[in-house]
């Protein structure tokens, strides 16, 4: 299976202590140069930069086609990462991408994309029995907690879901 991801969701699973769900749900994931200078040149990041820079499961690969990223940035209004991102997917012919912007997601869905954001990768990892439901609840406090942006609907639905609600 082909995974791409963008920053968010490799930033929130950080925060919440469970990067390491990506690779035991997906093997390897690819991860566009603009996302990897998100993750490692941001000075917000600087704690979690060093995190990713180890990790051998997130391959950093460049985009084949600039012009595609920089002509979907125009149109889009959406950043380096998510714009690379959109388009590594149909380059690298991959399953899945993860992300979690609204913005991003919608034009995911225009161009038939099949993606995931960080929520739906707790409740899979739930599913297939790589969590608890408690890890699930402490995973998105923790995320509430490091300034994550999440619905309290969502929150509400997913704790519903592992059974705590």
């Amino acid at each position: 299976m082909i995974v791409i991801s963008d920053t968010t969701p490799i930033i929130s699973l950080l925060k919440a202590n469970h990067l390491e769900l990506l690779q035991k749900l997906y093997g390897n994931v690819l991860i566009p140069k603009a996302v990897y200078r998100e993750l490692t040149e941001n000075p917000v990041y600087s704690k979690e930069a060093k995190t990713v820079k180890m990790l051998d499961f997130l391959k950093m690969i460049s985009v084949e086609n600039v012009k595609s990223v920089n002509v979907l940035r125009l149109v889009t209004g959406l950043d380096a990462g998510e714009s690379e991102a959109l388009i590594m997917y149909d380059e690298q012919k991959a399953d899945l991408l993860l992300m979690d912007e609204h913005k991003g997601r919608s034009v995911a869905k225009q161009l038939n994309v099949r993606y995931i954001g960080t929520v739906g990768i707790l409740m899979l990892a739930y599913d297939k029995g790589l969590i608890q439901s408690s890890d699930v609840k402490m995973c998105l406090d923790m995320m509430l907690a490091n300034g994550i942006r999440l619905d309290k609907k969502l929150y509400n639905i997913v704790l519903t879901h592992v059974g705590l609600l």
